[in-house]
């Protein structure tokens, strides 16, 4: 009797872990995961202690699978340097849109189709678009959502841009002075 128990126990156990894992791994895999932020480049608003602390933040797979995005949203990109390596930095302009850049070859330029342009929050101290242009939108990873580690730092991110960047002309305001 004992037996029996046993092995239904270690079958229920067994069958379970054989339904866990894959929806564990398509959770992850489409819905959202954490990942811990490393480095200087978003300061001060991620990682405000520096490297004494990182930052833990809820990726939101979901939201970006249809690459929908908005100036103002921080984001997850497979690095254009190295496709090994996510960095995330803040959406400054979208497609279409005119951008005043921070050291890139060009002083101005318009964000391609299909392309984002993206920076950290500390200039000088990130590799973004300044540094390698704009970014596909097929980079995309995730939108970052909530900081949800260390503690005293819960919070949902909200979508904000620094008072000095942003794009001179947005793609809408280009297609309204079109139509006239």
């Amino acid at each position: 009797m004992a037996q029996q128990a046993g092995r239904r126990y270690l079958r229920a156990f067994v069958g379970g872990f054989f339904v866990a894992v894959p929806v564990t791994v398509t959770v992850l895999d489409r819905v959202a995961y954490v990942a811990r932020v490393e480095g200087t480049s978003m300061q001060p608003f991620l990682n405000p202690e520096g490297v004494s602390a990182c930052d833990v933040v809820l990726l939101n797979r979901w939201r970006v699978r249809n690459y929908e995005v908005h100036r103002g949203d921080i984001v997850s990109v497979v690095s254009p340097k190295n496709p090994q390596q996510k960095i995330i930095k803040r959406v400054v302009a979208l497609e279409g849109d005119f951008i005043r850049t921070l050291g890139y070859k060009k002083r101005y330029l318009r964000v391609p189709e299909g392309h984002l342009w993206i920076e950290g929050d500390h200039h000088g101290h990130s590799l973004d678009s300044n540094s390698f242009g704009p970014v596909s939108v097929g980079l995309l990873h995730g939108h970052a959502s909530h900081i949800i580690w260390p503690p005293n730092r819960w919070q949902r991110i909200q979508r904000s841009l620094p008072e000095d960047r942003g794009p001179l002309l947005s793609s809408h305001a280009a297609e309204e002075e079109e139509e006239f």
